[in-house]
This record gives C-alpha cells, structure tokens and sequence, in this order.
C-alpha cells in the first residue's frame, strides 16, 4: 500500500523548541494591541468530529473544565449544522467563505469536474474539457520520497525535513524542525492539480475556489492573519486570485505522514498521524504551539515578532481520529532510558453504559486533551492581556456518524461501482467505465463519463433497484437495501438539491444520502463523516469573549455563518465575502458590531 507521510514532535518538545526557546530568548513579546471591549482578534477552534451531544456530556461531567468555562461564560448555538456534504473540505471551506459548494465549487476533498481536464493528461490550449479528477489533499504535498524500511511493504512515504536530513529508517533525526516548516505555493507537487482547458495550466487550489475568504478580506484590511491545519493544501482558504499570499503565517505539517515520537523513531504501530490517537495528539501539539505563538505576537515558529493575528486558530484532529479507530492507543509514555512506547490499546468510539450513549474511553481522552489544550490558549490569552480584546470561537468542521456502534454497517463499495460499469458496458459496448470517479465514506457520490439524463438514471435506477453485502460492527455479514442508501439524486435532481444549474459541472451526477450507520470501505472503521445525517452535521459551535453575550440560541444555525461572523467581529463588512451577497449567510445572532469598515 503506498502511503503519504512526514514527521512532527510531541506538545512538550514543541513547547521547548517553538515557546521555551522563544520566551527564553526574548520573553514574551508584548501584546500588540491595547485593551478594548470590542474585538481585535478572532480565535477559531475547528474541534473536527465534535458533535454538540459532545459537547453536553464533557461540561456535564466536567464543570471546571474550559468548555464548560466558555460555555457559561459565551453563547452556545444548540442546533448548528455543518455544509452538506459535511467533509474537511468543504467544512472548512464554509467556515472560511460563509458558502456552501454551490458557490465554493468544493464537494469533496477528493472530486471530479466537467469543467477541467484531467492533470498528466495532454492539453490543447482552448479546446473543451474532458473532464478530470479535482485532488487537493496529501498526494498535493511536495515531500521527498523514502522508502519505508521498518515494512517495505508499505512501500515509499514523504519525509519532512526543511533540510533534507533524512534518518537512517526514512524519517527525519529531528521531528522538532517541523516547527520552522514553512507552507508556500512550493509546498505543492502542481502536476497532480486539475488543469484548466483554456489554458492548459494546473489550478493551485485557492484558484479552485468560487468564493473569496475572510483571508482576503482580512489582509485587504491591512490585518494579520494565520492559520494551522492537518494539510498543506488548505492553502486553498487563501482564496481565488490571492496567489496563495492571503494567509501571512500558514502552518499546515501533513498528517498522513510517517508518525514518529519525539526521537524520530516510528511508532511501533508504524503508521501515519491520523491512525494512532497517541499521536495524534502528539501531531495536534504542533498546531497548539503554532497558536501559542501567535498569541505571544510572533510567527507560528516563535522566532519572529510580527505582532498578534486579527484572525488565526488550528483544527484539532484527534477526536476525529479516536471517534472513527476501533481500537487505539492514547497515550505516549516516556520510559527510564528516554526511549518511548505506547499505552495499551483501548476502544474508540461510543459504548452504551446504563441505557446511555456515551463516550468510550479513547474519545473520552481524547476530549480531556482537547479540552486541557484549550486551557492552554486560552490561559495564554489571559496572559498575554489579549482577554478583552480576543473573541473565541469554537465549532467543527464536520461531526461522525454513526454514533452509536450498534448501527455500524460497512459496505464495500468497490463491487457496486464495478457491477454498475459491467451492467452498462453490456448495452454500452463502447464504455467500459460508466463510473469514472466519486468518494463514498458516509455518503454515495458518482461522477459519470457520460452525463446524459438516460446514464444519471441509470446510476440511480441500479442503486435504488439492488442490495448490497456489508458486515455489522462485529463483521458478521448482513444485506443492506437500496445499497444502503436512503434517497439517491441524479442528474438534473442532484443539481436541484445543490441550488446550481445542470451544466455547472462540479457536483456529483449521482448523490446519495445512506441510511444511518452506513459507511462505505473496510470494516476497519467505527465511523466516518461526509454525509447528511445528523451525526455528520450537528456540530458544536460557540462564541465567547469580546463581542459575544453569554446565553443560549437554540434556533437553528449553519456553520457558514461563522465567517460572515468574524468580519463582523473585526469592524469589516460582511459583505465583502461574495457567499454571503449570493446565498444570504447572515451573522450569527447575539454577537455585537463593531462599527464598518
């Protein structure tokens, strides 16, 4: 299996390297700002996979926490919902446009589009499209190649090294460099970019996008801007026409990269950061730090005094990681000789307990460290005399589902897309692969060779019409109807339920929505997010701090609102992000203006 991977360190060794040495050079840098009661800065926080039943059961088990604290002391949105479809990308995408795909143009992390040709392919400068893959996510990453010696069966992964300096075993002898990693529009392998027709040149993936950021807006302003996340691809958010420079200090170390400990030796699990939760967590440290620099008025590095950002924050991965493993190790141990192992192996996910639904004990874990990394920036706040003039906002870019375990069924999708080609090929000689593209986690997408209303039906007649094999949470097998979906979309239908015309080319030909608890692939999973239900969709999201009153709202919200929000924030016009003229976002209800700019 070739896999993607580069290196990082632990939240301690981040701290001595990126804060300790930083503050013991310098000490902090003074606040660049002076006390106000209205905002000067936004901190956002995607807790991605935390669901708003999450967030219930941490503060009610745990009052002295800091989500409790930022909960009774700002404004909690009980029913808020994420973009739909509900992945990293366009989850992300929502909170830093204000849009949905129908106006962002992103469906999925990994899509399709009519309206480009497909990367590697040969190009004629203004003939039609082709059609071809829209890849913006790790295999974007520009990272030497190494082979993995500890199993070469894994074949090769990317290293991070800025230096090059590559361990005997493909992994870098310092993972504590990864704090002076430096994302720029160099960090990309553009050959693996869709390519616009018209011109025959790749599309750098803020290029991509169909919406301005509050990026754009914010640096138009004259303002500082960061932020942290699990690929370096996220660049995109710097927005169209931006040439990547929209974000001054962006920190994206890759998270499918080879997973060391603080030595550089691999784990023992031998995997990438977004399959052991202990280090998941490790990698999480990185972005805290990053963070914690920011907040002391230097780059996420801590070498450079720049002056605290106007709008900054980090996703955190590892509740995701520990709602989705069946089975993971928390934590990190430290032993005598220096040297590091791993906690014995606990289940994720949900367990009933005394006819409750609640989190096992890797989520569990998973959000005390959250919920003590929070602490952590916002202790930082305080410190730095940035409380009365900082806003923080906590929300995700996507939920999990299913929640509950009992409704796990995994369905390969392989067989279903590889029956649906053969049944066409059968009256369709010519077309071997009806089917050319799509990604099924918790939701069915399809992107066909051939367009027509008679292949979207067909697509959708076959789906509808056939079971499909999958296996129950404890892998015995079991049929699942309508290939475990619940309503399917195709064609003219599924440009309908995206509010775009039925030649705009980006959204998928077939759409569905599974029946809860469907998740397509291996049974290696206990959840996955994506999709429609509201597992995937019902989110937490709350604002505390300058600007915000505490209280309760209880109507239902999106998280699109979150951008138009911190503009609004900010003291700049909301209506600089063309989402919001074109599909209405409004701000968040209960948060204060500050006059326009």
């Amino acid at each position: 299996m070739h896999r993607h991977r580069t290196t990082a360190m632990t939240l301690a060794a981040a701290a001595a390297v990126s804060v300790g040495a930083a503050t013991a050079a310098t000490a902090h840098a003074a606040p660049s700002h002076h006390r106000t009661a209205q905002p000067q800065h936004v901190l956002l926080i995607s807790v991605d996979g935390m669901h708003q039943s999450d967030l219930d059961w941490y503060v009610a088990h745990h009052p002295g926490s800091t989500l409790a604290k930022l909960t009774h002391t700002g404004l909690q949105y009980t029913h808020a919902a994420t973009s739909n479809p509900s992945d990293s990308d366009p989850g992300g995408t929502a909170l830093m446009t204000g849009g949905n795909p129908r106006t962002t143009g992103v469906y999925y992390d990994v899509e399709y589009s009519h309206t480009t040709d497909q990367p590697g392919v040969a190009c004629t400068p203004g003939k039609p499209a082709t059609g071809g893959d829209v890849v913006y996510d790790s295999p974007d990453d520009a990272l030497a190649t190494v082979k993995d010696l500890i199993n070469p069966a894994n074949g090769t992964f990317p290293s991070f090294d800025e230096n090059g300096s590559i361990y005997a075993h493909g992994v870098d002898k310092n993972p504590a460099a990864i704090m002076d990693l430096q994302n720029n529009a160099s960090s990309f392998n553009s050959s693996t970019f869709p390519v616009d027709p018209a011109t025959c040149k790749s599309i750098a993936p803020w290029d991509y996008l169909g919406d301005n950021t509050i990026f754009q807006v914010v640096h138009r302003a004259g303002l500082r801007t960061a932020w942290s996340d699990k690929h370096a691809v996220y660049l995109s958010f710097n927005g169209p026409g931006s040439n990547g420079r929209s974000i001054d200090d962006y920190f994206g170390p890759e998270i499918d990269s080879q997973a060391v400990e603080p030595n550089g030796v691999p784990y023992p699990q031998d995997d990438d950061w977004a399959h052991i939760d202990a280090a998941t967590k490790q990698y999480d440290g990185y972005k805290v730090n990053a963070v914690l620099n920011e907040i002391n008025g230097r780059d996420h590095s801590g070498r450079k005094v720049v002056g605290a950002p106007a709008i900054f924050g980090m996703n955190f991965q590892a509740l995701s990681v520990a709602q989705k493993s069946r089975s993971t190790s928390t934590t990190l141990i430290k032993r005598a000789d220096g040297t590091y192992t791993t906690s014995a192996l606990q289940p994720g996910g949900y367990q009933w307990v005394g006819g409750q639904l609640v989190p096992g004990p890797v989520v569990s874990s998973a959000l005390d460290y959250v919920d003590a990394q929070l602490g952590l920036l916002v202790s930082r706040v305080h410190q730095d005399g940035l409380a009365s003039s900082t806003t923080i906002i906590v929300t995700a870019k996507h939920g999990q589902s299913p929640q509950d375990p009992n409704k796990l069924t995994t369905v390969p999708d392989g067989p279903i897309v590889d029956a649906i080609n053969a049944a066409w090929h059968k009256t369709h000689p010519g077309n071997a692969k009806l089917i050319v593209a799509g990604t099924n986690d918790d939701l069915w997408q399809s992107y066909l060779s051939d367009n027509s209303v008679v292949a979207d039906e067909f697509v959708e007649g076959y789906l509808w019409s056939h079971t499909a094999q999958g296996y129950d949470v404890n892998k015995r097998p079991v049929t699942v109807q309508h290939s475990g979906l619940a309503r399917v979309w195709a064609g003219a239908g599924a440009a309908h339920f995206f509010g775009v015309p039925v030649d705009n080319g980006h959204y998928p030909d077939v759409f569905g929505k599974v029946q809860e608890g469907i998740v397509y692939g291996g049974s290696s999973k206990l959840a996955e997010h994506g999709g429609m239900n509201s597992g995937d969709r019902h989110v937490l999201l709350l604002i505390s701090g300058a600007g915000a009153r505490a209280g309760v709202e209880s109507a239902p919200v999106e998280t699109t609102q979150v951008a138009p929000t911190i503009l609004e924030l900010l003291g700049l016009n909301p209506k600089q992000l063309s989402a919001v003229r074109v599909e209405g976002t409004r701000v968040l209800p209960g948060v204060t203006a500050r006059s326009v700019r």
